[in-house]
């Protein structure tokens, strides 16, 4: 069972504290610690449960408690206790999940073993679409240098310092230049993370607007369970009980990460306000939307998190009344996320709703393949490049996953996986609270980690959106902003080390491309009719278009995708060329390479037909017939 972890490097690496006393020239700081990795967590004690949509089950929960509990008795685990068993297990119905999904509770937790045991049970009955536990995700601790600055001129003084990240080549996103176009006015981000802070530096006009998801009083701190109004950072600290003995394997504990505040400032700190730091996105509005608290957050409630901060309807909440353009995930771990999991399906339905969402790649420095929800379908994954261009090679992750990369920060000098640290152009610098446990004073803070990189890409998106909205254009859908971004990003100035997608995020060239009608059309393969077209591929979130003539008094269109390695989707549109499934007259989207899309009476029509997936594929074949 994987942890979901907050990706800046507070596990996995280093943050730089900002205070009062200044940094000086030459001073010598100590080598960060990589922490050991955390086992799986032995503390699941709920399941999520999705049944298919014909299945009595999918509506009535009386009905969903009952199939778990004859779940339960049929691998033996509600008998009596006996001294080599555990105790029984019982389930209880909790709640549906705006997905659609049912959360049961269980008497008690569950071992590895009989996680899986009821897992793969609920999964062999046909009824059942997807099982799946109910994860804890869990905020990264931070190993502190202890350095500090002070803002003391106008206009944010400490930009040009500090603030590489923001400028251009070779490993910077291009931000200051895209300012002459674009500030992200009118543009909603929301930051699904640890809350928010008291900041003079941050625009915190939505934070009582957000809403603080986490249900559990053990992992909010509040005094009860339930979900509360407001975007507010209560602090997540685990060095006193009851989260030290329960939450930390080593017994050392941590000290308040104030997590979302960086990330929100990275996205939209205010700029040219002569305080501190400047953002991406300045004049963005950020929803602060609590998901992690002490010892992290519930898969459940991340995903009704992102359904509500899309614009969607989530049962017990009041309907957010500002519905976010762009969703910010700095938080992940290891595991898989298959198109059916609750998770997959939060995004999905953001996704169809307009909203493109932003996912922080990870800090394990292995394949993002075994991290989620940075391998979840339909999500922008970010790896994360120092100041020279390279991928950070002391921690990000990589692979054919990642959609692009962007500073994030490389910790060693020249971005190295080791030696001196670079201080302070291995880090990325924005706003803090310098709270150890609950809200104090405002600061900054210098962090590294994918979490880092991730806000650079959300705040691109929210210059796009802004530069177009002022322009007066169209929106652009999540697809198409992914090839906005995919062809406008820098190319990487050295050879990297892995795969971390198509190069730097240029916000500046982002927003041009924008503004010039977008991204490039796709090249259009003609079909013939009958004829079987094979080996075909894309890379990871790559897709082929292809076309099909069909005249007057055709029959039977049959559109078919086979053979070849890799998990695609098809879509089939009349007359006009679909980007994904919102735009799609007919879809197709099983598991594997074969999928179908028949039209009995088709239309006197060129049927375009887009085959895509979020992973690699390669050897497909294609066909398309109709009968005359």
């Amino acid at each position: 069972m994987p942890f979901f972890r907050s990706m800046c490097l507070s596990v996995w690496g280093v943050s730089l504290a900002l205070a009062f006393a200044p940094v000086h020239a030459g001073e010598i700081l100590a080598a960060p610690q990589m922490p050991p990795a955390r086992s799986a967590s032995a503390s699941i004690d709920r399941i999520i449960v999705s049944y298919r949509t014909d299945a009595t089950e999918r509506t009535v929960s009386t009905a969903a408690l009952q199939h778990v509990q004859a779940a339960i008795a049929a691998i033996g685990l509600d008998g009596a206790q006996t001294s080599h068993r555990a105790a029984p297990l019982a389930a209880s119905y909790q709640r549906t999940l705006a997905t659609g999904a049912h959360l049961i509770k269980l008497s008690r937790n569950l071992s590895p073993g009989e996680q899986d045991a009821l897992v793969q049970r609920l999964m062999s009955d046909p009824a059942v679409a997807y099982a799946e536990p109910d994860l804890r995700l869990q905020p990264v601790r931070d190993v502190a240098v202890p350095t500090a600055i002070k803002a003391t001129e106008p206009d944010d003084p400490d930009y040009a310092k500090y603030q590489w990240h923001l400028r251009g080549a070779p490993g910077g996103a291009s931000v200051s230049d895209a300012w002459d176009l674009a500030d992200g006015e009118g543009v909603v981000v929301a930051v699904l993370d640890t809350g928010i802070t008291q900041h003079p530096d941050i625009d915190l006009s939505l934070a009582d607007a957000g809403y603080d998801f986490i249900t559990s009083a053990f992992l909010s701190g509040r005094d009860a369970d339930g979900r509360v109004p407001g975007g507010w950072d209560l602090g997540d600290w685990t060095t006193t009980e009851p989260w030290l003995s329960a939450c930390e394997v080593d017994g050392k504990g941590r000290n308040s990460t104030w997590h979302g505040t960086h990330v929100a400032g990275t996205v939209a700190e205010l700029t040219g306000n002569g305080t501190g730091m400047a953002g991406v996105a300045p004049r963005a509005k950020v929803l602060p939307v609590r998901v992690l608290g002490h010892c992290g957050g519930s898969s459940s409630d991340i995903a009704e998190a992102i359904v509500w901060a899309s614009g969607g309807h989530v049962e017990g909440v009041p309907d957010n009344m500002h519905p976010a353009q762009v969703i910010n995930l700095s938080l992940g771990g290891q595991g898989s996320c298959a198109s059916q999991s609750v998770t997959a399906q939060a995004i999905a339905e953001a996704n169809k709703r307009g909203t493109t969402v932003v996912v922080a790649a990870g800090n394990s420095n292995s394949d993002v393949a075994n991290f989620t929800p940075a391998n979840c379908p339909g999500v922008i994954a970010v790896a994360s490049n120092g100041i020279t261009g390279q991928r950070a090679r002391y921690y990000s992750n990589y692979g054919s996953l990642i959609t692009l990369s962007a500073p994030g920060g490389g910790i060693f000098k020249d971005d190295a996986a080791s030696g001196d640290i670079a201080n302070p152009e291995g880090f990325v610098w924005s706003a803090i609270n310098l709270g150890a446990t609950v809200p104090e004073q405002p600061g900054y803070i210098g962090n590294a980690g994918t979490s880092m990189a991730a806000p650079h890409v959300s705040g691109a998106v929210a210059l796009v959106h802004g530069a177009l909205k002022d322009a007066g254009e169209a929106m652009p859908t999540p697809d198409a902003m992914r090839q906005i971004l995919v062809q406008s990003a820098r190319p990487f100035p050295v050879a990297v080390d892995r795969p971390i997608g198509a190069g730097i995020i240029d916000a500046n060239a982002a927003v041009k491309l924008a503004l010039a009608g977008g991204p490039a059309p796709d090249p259009v393969t003609e079909l013939s009719r009958g004829v079987v077209l094979g080996n075909q591929s894309a890379p990871a979130g790559g897709s082929r278009l292809y076309s099909i003539k069909v005249p007057a008094g055709a029959l039977d269109l049959n559109i078919r995708t086979m053979a070849g390695v890799g998990d695609v989707m098809l879509f089939v549109k009349a007359g006009a060329v679909p980007q994904d499934g919102v735009e799609a007259d007919f879809v197709s989207a099983k598991a594997g390479n074969s999928e179908a899309v028949i039209v009995s009476e088709p239309s006197a029509d060129t049927y375009y037909l887009r085959v895509k997936s979020d992973r690699p594929f390669a050897g497909l074949s294609v066909l398309a017939t109709y009968r005359l």
